[in-house]
């Protein structure tokens, strides 16, 4: 018997729902570097965590550090990341994440990433925009621009003073 400690949360003899499903999550927005934390590894990552639900293996596999994982776990955009973490190293369904309004326009052009799992193995990973917010997006912007040209709808050329319309309410 081994003397190491499980970093797991999830009891070893405990296995895997069938049916459990990771929420749907935005990467957490950092500066893009070719040998950091990119959006597709940190999707391979959670479906890694789920695997193995355990932190330093999964960020071995991907030739980071465990305490860079961590790191990014803190960053203040990680709200939906988290959400899929801690389902991953549970192994229970957690309460889902809310996604804010300040996430709407990152939804509705990237997606968030969605993990499938079979037998608590990760199978696809794909990013999928959300059309309903994209539409939610451009009905806001078509709010605002009403409200910054009056006229707009009744006169088609109204959009060619938008940019003295900007300097005047700056």
């Amino acid at each position: 018997m081994s003397n190491r400690r499980n970093s797991s949360k999830r009891p070893r003899h405990r296995r895997w729902a069938a049916y459990l499903k990771l929420p749907p999550f935005l990467p957490v927005p950092l500066r893009t570097r070719k040998d950091g934390w990119t959006p597709a590894r940190q999707a391979r990552f959670i479906a890694l965590l789920a695997e193995s639900a355990c932190v330093r293996k999964a960020a071995q596999l991907l030739g980071m550090t465990r305490e860079s994982a961590y790191r990014l776990r803190k960053h203040p955009g990680a709200g939906s990341f988290c959400a899929a973490w801690d389902t991953a190293v549970r192994g229970t369904r957690q309460p889902r994440w809310k996604f804010t309004p300040v996430e709407a326009r990152a939804l509705a052009l990237q997606g968030a990433f969605h993990i499938a799992l079979h037998r608590g193995r990760a199978r696809t990973i794909w990013r999928k925009p959300d059309d309903s917010r994209l539409l939610g997006v451009i009905g806001r912007l078509d709010r605002a621009l009403g409200d910054l040209l009056p006229g707009f709808p009744d006169d088609p050329f109204a959009w060619l003073d938008v940019r003295r319309q900007i300097r005047r309410s700056v």
